[in-house]
């Protein structure tokens, strides 16, 4: 059975960073292009960012941009968005994703197989 794991969220003050990762059970994620979309409470559902699967390029909203990073650990079968400079507004629930093909609109959800079950990240004031 094909999982998604998405673990590191929790409670940062603002200006500070967290690290999520995303780890694929059932499936090999280098296979996949991947991306982490967030959910806050009231708001819609928005892209945060993603990584191809052809050639490793990455792709940013623009809230996160120069911020967040997305990167890929194929040893650990983990793909993890790092999140730095963050404010009140980046606390949401954020999911990773997986596409077995590069989608030609990264920031549109049903282009996206597979889902995670979320991680909760609340940035205080």
């Amino acid at each position: 059975q094909v999982r998604l794991v998405e673990s590191g969220g929790g409670l940062v003050q603002t200006g500070g960073s967290l690290t999520l990762s995303c780890e694929a059970f059932g499936r090999t994620l280098g296979n996949y292009a991947v991306a982490w979309f967030r959910q806050a409470p009231g708001k819609a559902f928005g892209f945060v960012g993603g990584v191809s699967r052809k050639y490793g390029g990455t792709y940013y909203g623009d809230s996160v941009k120069g911020r967040f990073t997305v990167s890929r650990d194929n040893a650990k079968n983990t793909v993890t968005l790092q999140m730095n400079a963050q404010t009140p507004e980046d606390t949401a629930v954020y999911y990773c994703a997986t596409d077995l093909m590069d989608p030609s609109d990264y920031d549109d959800p049903s282009d996206y197989q597979t889902w995670g079950q979320g991680t909760q990240v609340s940035v205080s004031s």
